[in-house]
């Protein structure tokens, strides 16, 4: 049960001459012009826009026409001057996409979990794309039955996303949903587990999840607003009919609110949760009873953030009622719901972020951050006992893993850090055990731990904050102002950029580059007060942050501003824009994925999907003290004529969070501004959306491509 952030998440290539295997002077790279290769310039249309007094003048605004051939036609010659630019590349790209899918294990399964008398187990077979869903009934020796195999069902398509499989209570139906164009928009599908064929109704236009009653029969999802694309609305199915005919339960009429249906871990109850930035709102059925009115829980007030779980008699409440900005663990009977009826469980702690809760009948899972590590605890109901699973590395994620199954003794969890592989583990409660269920394995051969360290640095924000950042590197990579280092940040909606390991990094770090993680405001690894510090009028500390963490690392010559990367998407995006603009000269190149660079225009635009629910991340331009401040940081609007960093950005055509022609609109307004010959690249996938392709060797490619980029900036070539 988590406290709910509305969140955006995210995971390359440059001029015509040959490199021979040689390093190349960084500073002369940097300076080569393309000779003979001319960007695509994309035609000036100016657009008035006025308010507040202030006008601003938008010369790429047509570029958001998609139906637009003209558009098309330019995007299209974006990407054929990104192949030009980046033909001597190919090969390389083609050599790492081989080398980083060498490292994984092709015929791969999950470890089981159990739920409802069945185990389920996910598996992906040699040079499939996409996983096979399967079951064994009561036991692991069982006849294994396919619930989906994805691969058939993504035949023909050039994007397939299959989410949220849901099986029935009766273990003969699953719901799923379908997305085959990227933009987050799925279809809900039923299929019969006992004949094997899909029931013929399909809804539209949904999240994809779905909420079963214990009738068998009943379901309940959330469908979105087609333009939007906001959860507003939650309808009733009856598996049979015809979708058109659903009932719809509740409507959500702020705008600035998205809703969302599920199934409590007791099996006992539907819920329905309204959320936005600030608030939240609950209302619950009985899931035995379908045809019942839901209750709510407690009335959203602003800035009252609450989420539910269920275990006996109580409603378990995750909540910042009082003033817990680190949020605290509170109960209240399921008669008499009203906050006036809530008393502590885990009382707030200044210092300690209580992130998450998974309940057992026998005790209490707590998923907590101090100081920027998060730890598991373990509390009984009916005894004194109350402890931490011991962690020893310096950095690490450790989180609760799928425990779904409410009467077990066992803890499942994941174990991983910047150097040691994901590993599944089974925590036994009773006698304090363990067994390592499974660890990421590694291929390839050449793989060892111990070839790598990790450490936690901390730099001096320009306000005197401290600010975190994990490195990573192979031990024998010489350190100063020559290493190559990739910075990424994100810093927003309180996302933390956990440390984990990542077997594709390893591309980059055994050809001498550093990966650090800023771990800046605006996320919460040091707690809610981290985040309340880099959002709305404190969004600037986000790119301060960064810049200051950048500056550290040179002054302590873990590089220099010749071999100095920064990598950010979505949200990171628009991190990666703003400190170009602010500080362009401490970096060599920059990575915006999917980037959310046109802020201000963006924000006014009501019609655009998770503008409405973010104005108490943003601000609301409408109000003219919003408008000022978010005018004063928006990367578009602040383009300038000054030198820039060799830059690649990439979009998707359908991408739902940060519209293709935001990062289309900065390029083309770069092109015009920029005084350095530094190498500029958007490529639009034109087939994939905010999160890039769906299958899993050609997400592969698209790190294999940003890589290559800057590999390619640091001479290196194979």
């Amino acid at each position: 049960m988590k406290k709910l952030n509305v969140s955006v998440i995210i995971l390359s290539i440059t001029f015509a001459f040959s490199c021979n295997n040689e390093k190349l002077d960084n500073k002369k790279v940097r300076n080569m012009p393309n000779k003979g290769l001319k960007p695509p310039v994309a035609e000036r249309i100016p657009k008035k826009m006025e308010i507040h007094g202030d006008v601003r003048i938008d010369d790429y605004y047509w570029l958001n026409e998609r139906e637009n051939k003209k558009v098309i036609d330019y995007l299209n010659a974006e990407n054929d001057y990104y192949d030009s630019v980046t033909g001597h590349t190919k090969k390389f790209q083609e050599d790492l996409f081989e080398e980083m899918k060498s490292r994984i294990k092709e015929d791969d399964e999950s470890v089981p979990y159990k739920k409802n008398g069945y185990f389920y187990i996910t598996r992906y077979e040699k040079g499939s794309q996409y996983p096979v869903y399967t079951r064994k009934k009561e036991n692991l020796e069982a006849k294994e039955e396919i619930i989906v195999d994805v691969n058939e069902l993504a035949k023909g398509h050039e994007y397939y996303a299959l989410t949220s499989l849901n099986v029935n209570r009766a273990n003969n139906v699953a719901a799923f949903g379908v997305d085959t164009i990227s933009r987050r928009q799925y279809d809900i599908m039923f299929k019969n587990l006992e004949n094997g064929r899909l029931f013929p109704e399909v809804i539209k236009n949904t999240t994809g999840s779905t909420a079963w009653s214990n009738d068998n029969k009943t379901v309940f999802y959330a469908k979105k607003d087609p333009v939007t694309l906001r959860s507003d609305k939650i309808y009733k199915h009856i598996l049979g009919t015809d979708a058109s005919e659903d009932e719809l339960i509740f409507e959500e009429q702020d705008e600035t609110f998205w809703t969302f249906v599920y199934k409590s871990k007791s099996q006992k109850y539907i819920i329905i949760g309204s959320y936005s930035t600030l608030s939240t709102e609950y209302r619950f059925l009985d899931a035995d009873k379908p045809e019942e009115s839901f209750r709510i829980i407690q009335p959203r007030q602003r800035e009252l953030e609450y989420s539910v779980a269920h275990y006996g008699d109580d409603f378990y409440i995750l909540t910042n009622h009082g003033g817990a900005t680190n949020f605290k663990l509170m109960k209240t009977p399921v008669e008499k719901t009203g906050q006036e009826n809530w008393v502590d469980v885990i009382p707030h702690r200044e210092n300690t972020l209580l992130e998450d809760i998974s309940i057992f009948k026998d005790f209490l899972v707590l998923e907590e951050r101090t100081n920027g590590l998060n730890k598991i605890r373990i509390k009984r109901w009916h005894d004194e006992e109350d402890f931490y699973l011991p962690f020893d590395e310096e950095t690490y994620t450790a989180s609760v893993y799928n425990n779904p199954e409410f009467d077990t003794h066992i803890i499942r969890y994941s174990y991983n850090s910047l150097t040691t592989p994901n590993s599944v583990i089974d925590f036994n409660v009773d006698d304090k055990s363990k067994e390592v269920k499974k660890e990421q394995e590694v291929l390839g051969g050449n793989f060892d731990k111990n070839n790598y360290t990790s450490e936690r640095l901390w730099a001096t924000a320009r306000d005197g904050k401290k600010v975190a950042v994990s490195l990573v590197y192979r031990k024998s990579t010489e350190i100063n102002e020559n290493t190559p280092l990739l910075l990424y940040g994100y810093g927003s909606y309180g996302s933390i950029v956990s440390d984990r390991f990542s077997s594709v990094r390893l591309s980059l770090l055994d050809r001498g580059f550093v990966y650090a993680i800023a771990h800046i405001r605006g996320g919460e690894y040091l707690g809610r007060a981290w985040y309340e510090d880099g959002k709305m009028f404190n969004k600037i500390n986000t790119f301060y942050d960064f810049i200051d963490v950048g500056k550290f690392l040179i002054e302590q010559k873990y590089s220099s501003a010749s071999h100095l990367y920064a990598e950010g998407g979505s949200a990171g995006g628009l991190l990666m824009g703003a400190v170009i603009n602010l500080n362009p000269e401490i970096f060599n190149g920059i990575i915006a994925a999917v980037p959310f660079v046109d802020v201000v225009t963006t924000m006014l635009d009501e019609d655009i999907p998770l503008t409405t629910g973010e104005f108490d991340e943003w601000g609301n331009p409408k109000n003219k003290d919003s408008y000022e401040y978010m005018l004063s940081y928006s990367p578009y609007d602040n383009v300038k004529k000054q030198d820039y960093p060799h830059m690649l950005v990439t979009t998707g055509l359908h991408d739902s969070q940060v519209q293709y022609f935001e990062p289309a609109k900065w390029v083309a307004k770069l092109r015009v501004n920029k005084t350095d010959d530094n190498k500029l690249l958007l490529y639009t996938n034109m087939e994939t959306g905010h999160g890039g392709a769906s299958g899993r060797f050609d997400a592969l490619k698209e790190v294999a491509r940003d890589y290559c980029f800057l590999l390619d900036l640091e001479g290196i070539t194979e």
